[in-house]
């Protein structure tokens, strides 16, 4: 690039970081023709590409778009979409997170909000996408079933929890529910499948942020079904839309202006009553 030229860095549209081959070796191709030397990774599972010339923003355009990785969202947008790998590659995972972030991303990516909105969708309580430092979350949880009479007290589970929730008595797994968080560690690392579960559930949180003083979103809802879970985040996702303020200030900082509690009400008013586990 020309000495003095002003360059833009472009971000692509990747949700939940998901690529082909083929589409990587176009994105390399168009990095190279149009950009710089180089390409970034963001914490958000997508691509960068800095150092493009004003002129070549038009054919960068076409030549992404026709990759299936066209440019990005930033600002007071729906940004990309953020999944773990979930049930397809992750054996602590509770939830498929990658088919539920397409079809998220398929319903609001871009979409102009007064805040930027960031959503992250995470099989399980180790939250690898952060959902939880997000504007909408999802953490699929898990609840174990233990049965005392087939247990063995080998105490693999109790190795595998995180949250001193199992302890070994009289030979038996005595669980701690107050301790449990209900990540399903215990289930998927039980030997002898004695540990089973429930159905999964989904919690969706709200207002969560990054940045230099982050915070954890608030729960809105748990629910029972991926169906309910949807409804969740598309109730949420209005209640952005319509009640936040926009300007510099984030949804986390809001919460309390537009009233959160009015909120959790509008979203279980948009759910079935027996799809509602838990919420606040």
């Amino acid at each position: 690039m020309e000495e003095g030229m002003e360059a833009y860095t472009i971000r692509l549209r990747i949700p939940a970081g998901i690529v082909t081959p083929d589409q990587l070796r176009g994105i390399a191709d168009a990095a190279q023709k149009y950009g710089g030397d180089d390409v970034h990774l963001t914490t958000r599972q997508t691509i960068e590409i800095p150092h493009v010339a004003e002129k070549n923003l038009p054919a960068l355009g076409v030549a992404l778009t026709k990759n299936g990785t066209p440019f990005g969202a930033e600002f007071q947008n729906v940004v990309n979409v953020t999944a773990c790998p979930g049930n397809e590659r992750c054996r602590l995972a509770n939830i498929d997170a990658i088919p539920f972030a397409l079809n998220i991303d398929r319903k609001y990516f871009g979409r102009e909000m007064p805040v930027k909105t960031r959503i992250g969708i995470s099989a399980c309580p180790n939250s690898c996408v952060s959902e939880r430092l997000c504007e909408v979350g999802v953490t699929g949880h898990l609840k174990p079933l233990r049965h005392p009479e087939k247990c063995t007290g080998c105490g693999t589970c109790v190795d595998f929890c995180n949250e001193d929730a199992l302890e070994v008595i009289n030979g038996v797994i005595v669980l701690n529910d107050e301790r449990c968080i209900r990540c399903g560690a215990c289930v998927h690392t039980c030997p002898y499948g004695v540990i089973t579960a429930e159905d999964p559930v989904y919690e969706i949180t709200f207002g969560g942020r990054r940045g230099r003083h982050p915070k954890v979103g608030r729960r809105l809802v748990i629910v029972n079904s991926l169906e309910a879970a949807e409804q969740a985040v598309d109730e949420a996702m209005y209640r952005i839309y319509r009640q936040a303020v926009g300007g510099t200030r984030l949804l986390a900082d809001q919460l309390d202006e537009i009233g959160f509690d009015q909120i959790v009400k509008s979203v279980l008013a948009k759910l079935p009553e027996d799809s509602v586990v838990e919420h606040l």
